[in-house]
């Protein structure tokens, strides 16, 4: 990921209502939510809504997919867990010992780790 891939994430995700259905959406993954849930579940109004789902999908952190008279939106995880990995790749200048200690003190669920969602510096992809 550049420099500028990264920021634009941020751009996109520098709204509170747009961090907000973003979260939603990643807790829904991989179904996705129809905007008349998205509505509901965050009390945000539809007109609002859709200024707001419109940046999400141009800002690729979304997609959209008709389904009849609805649309359904789905977070982009790959790009989530591209910038999550762009930002930590050369945490502590690669020395795992130090971020196990970070990791510790952040109050992240190890859980987290263990299921290679976020991994250490220098470990392998899939």
């Amino acid at each position: 990921m550049e420099t500028q891939n990264a920021a634009a994430v941020f751009t996109v995700l520098s709204s509170e209502a747009r961090l907000a259905i973003f979260r939603l959406l990643v807790r829904a993954a991989p179904q996705g939510l129809v905007a008349g849930e998205i509505a509901r579940k965050l009390d945000i109004p539809k007109t609002n809504l859709s200024f707001h789902l419109k940046n999400l999908v141009q800002g690729d952190m979304t997609t959209m997919e008709r389904e009849g008279r609805h649309i359904r939106y789905r977070a982009n995880i790959a790009l989530m867990l591209e910038t999550i990995s762009y930002l930590t790749e050369n945490c502590c200048s690669g020395n795992p010992d130090i971020c196990q200690r970070f990791r510790e003190e952040s109050g992240i669920s190890q859980e987290i780790f263990q299921q290679n969602i976020i991994r250490r510096p220098g470990e392998e992809h899939d």
